[in-house]
């Protein structure tokens, strides 16, 4: 829509403001870096460091699954007793010895399910930490639209604020003419000449926040090192029209990732209260021993089996079966918090937006083309002697304050179609 007002400036090459070497308008497009908002986007869930520590965890996760599935190790022991060491000697009268050589062998035998148990909780906290993988990029992809619609905002009212130093520019030369004539007393010279310059640091001050809002951006991007040459592009996003409420809650309660994960949490603390209680069931140790007899006395080989078992007396895992427990209720408790608070704020969200719309539609069709033609009224006065310097400079601020409103409405209501889109847990694939 920006722009299709007549009168209303066009938004500008904008690395032509931040180049430092004077560059020719065609040389500065042809370095110009045009980056739409799915592209920012992209390359923020491709780059941004913060969510590859976030991938990271998925990784992690992966590795606890391998170490779930593990079986526990045999244990292979090896012995020696009734050595001559000291020297004795083992003979006929002694009766010492003989030397025995032993090799043993012990398996535990996991009982309850503890292993099936053990790697449930560890493919229900891989399928949580990839919900919250989703939900850290869908929060990040918010974060990149937010700041590329900031971006737009300030190149928008960097365009006023410079083709408002034209039009100052264009009076004060007028004046100076109207001096030389003898038209016009010096004074109402150096009354322009002053708007003028005032206005320059308006421009001089927008085109800081249009490289605030691109720095920003592009550190959000993942960029290590600010690019000066980049320009966003594209216009604001503008729905003509706002999926209905009821449509929007179904779609947030089974697409918000953060609502998901704790979803999935719930069935990792069902699988954890199960590996309690399964711990809670004793093991089995079976060994099986080789023993070797060798001395005077005599000489055999011979065969151990063995069988242990702990004896559940006092610990039978009761205060970490009763912790799964009471965890299991906990996580019921958080979805319905979550859910309570995500549908609180789709509601809110979507109001916002229906507001914002309006607000859009009102400056847009109203307030803005009633400000443009006082300008234009009040300025082609001004050229024939018909209206005073303040009148005019009174216009031009309506004006001025007008654009940037407009700017911010249509600024704000992008944002909050970007939000509703994040709330409702629109999908976004990192």
């Amino acid at each position: 829509m920006h722009g299709e007002i007549a009168g209303v400036p066009a938004r500008g090459v904008f690395c032509l403001v931040l180049s430092i070497v004077p560059l020719t308008m065609a040389s500065t497009q042809a370095m110009c870096e045009e980056l739409t908002i799915e592209q920012a986007v992209a390359e923020a869930l491709k780059n941004n460091l913060t969510l590859l520590a976030e991938r990271a965890n998925i990784s992690i996760a992966r590795a606890r699954l391998i170490t779930a599935r593990l079986r526990p190790n045999p244990v292979l022991s090896a012995g020696a007793d009734h050595l001559d060491a000291l020297g004795t000697g083992f003979n006929e009268i002694n009766a010492a010895g003989p030397s025995e050589f032993n090799l043993r062998t012990d398996f535990v035998l996991e009982r309850g399910g503890k292993r099936k148990a053990r790697v449930e909780v560890a493919q229900g906290t891989l399928t949580v930490t990839e919900s919250e993988f989703l939900n850290a990029a869908r929060t990040l992809a918010l974060d990149v639209q937010s700041a590329f619609v900031d971006a737009v905002l300030a190149k928008d009212n960097l365009a006023v604020a410079r083709e408002n130093f034209e039009t100052l520019n264009r009076i004060a030369d007028l004046n100076a003419a109207r001096v030389r004539a003898g038209d016009l007393a010096e004074v109402e010279l150096l009354r322009s000449r002053v708007a003028a310059l005032q206005q320059q640091n308006a421009v001089w001050r927008a085109e800081l926040a249009v490289r605030a809002a691109v720095i920003r951006l592009q550190n959000l991007m993942g960029r290590s090192r600010y690019v000066p040459t980049v320009d966003v592009a594209g216009e604001l996003r503008r729905d003509p029209e706002t999926p209905p409420l009821e449509k929007l809650r179904q779609e947030t309660v089974e697409n918000r990732p953060d609502l998901r994960a704790l979803r999935q949490d719930h069935e990792r603390a069902a699988s954890a209260l199960r590996l309690e209680m399964a711990r809670g069931k004793v093991d089995w140790t079976l060994g099986v021993e080789y023993r070797r007899q060798q001395g005077i006395n005599g000489t055999g080989n011979s065969l151990g089996f063995f069988y242990s078992v702990p004896l559940p007396a006092f610990d039978r895992n009761q205060g970490e079966i009763e912790r799964a427990r009471q965890e299991l209720r906990q996580s019921e408790l958080r979805i319905s918090a979550l859910e309570a608070s995500v549908l609180a704020e789709l509601e809110n969200t979507y109001q916002q937006v229906l507001v914002s719309r309006k607000l859009l539609d009102d400056v847009e069709k109203r307030m803005l083309p009633q400000a443009l033609r006082v300008r234009q009224i009040t300025e082609y006065s001004y050229k024939r002697g018909q209206a005073s310097l303040l009148e005019f400079l009174d216009a031009q601020r309506a004006f001025n304050e007008t654009m940037q409103a407009y700017n911010e409405a249509r600024a704000e209501y992008a944002r909050g179609l970007y939000l509703l889109d994040a709330v409702s847990g629109k999908a976004v694939m990192p």
